[in-house]
């Protein structure tokens, strides 16, 4: 009996293939949220992002220079006049404008370094100056003035420390007169208290 139930119950069969891919596993919910964190070689590998500039100020503008405003014309960013001839002081462009003309002087300005620029605007100022007082001679005639008077300071500074030594000798030689005086009178003082002879006896008949 029990042979028979044996031979009558039929195995179950369980399929032994069991195929695993991982495109094909779906991805579990937690890995959506999971955060990713870089590797310690790609920390090392790259540079840390230099800090982000702040907003540059917008820079104060005065307006065209006193160049580019006489010449009516457009006064841009790296004009050679600008840093020399601003805007409130249109009198030294204008007296540079008048003799040299405006070509020249951005001329000479460029032919320059920038060290010697602000020297040669100050020369060229000064000889327009000088040339509009003096159409003639210019800065020569100035500096011709400026030597005389120098001239004649240095001769009268000579008179004056020649005038010193004559009155030093006169004085060293008076004090050197009046040292001699009172020696000498000194001398004949004592001689005359020590000398017998100097003594005069007032019974003596005067001899003729």
């Amino acid at each position: 009996m029990e042979n028979n139930e044996r031979g009558s119950i039929s195995p179950i069969s369980i399929p032994t293939t069991f195929s695993y891919s991982p495109s094909s596993s779906p991805s579990s919910p937690l890995s959506q949220f999971s955060p990713s964190f870089p590797s310690p070689d790609s920390q090392s590998s790259s540079p840390p992002s230099p800090p982000r500039a702040a907003a540059a100020s917008p820079q104060l503008v005065l307006g065209p220079c006193a160049a580019c405003k006489i010449l009516r014309r457009r006064c841009v960013d790296k004009c050679v006049l600008a840093p020399y001839f601003p805007p409130t002081e249109p009198s030294k462009f204008i007296i540079a404008h008048r003799v040299f003309g405006a070509s020249n002087i951005i001329k000479s300005l460029q032919e320059l370094p920038e060290s010697q620029r602000a020297d040669a605007v100050s020369s060229m100022v000064y000889e327009a100056s000088s040339r509009i007082r003096d159409p003639v001679y210019g800065s020569a005639g100035a500096i011709f003035q400026l030597q005389k008077q120098v001239s004649d300071l240095q001769a009268q500074l000579a008179k004056a420390q020649a005038e010193v030594v004559t009155m030093q000798c006169q004085q060293a030689n008076v004090l050197t007169l009046i040292l001699e005086m009172s020696q000498s009178k000194e001398t004949i003082d004592t001689t005359c208290f020590l000398d017998d002879t100097c003594v005069v006896s007032p019974w003596e008949p005067l001899r003729t």
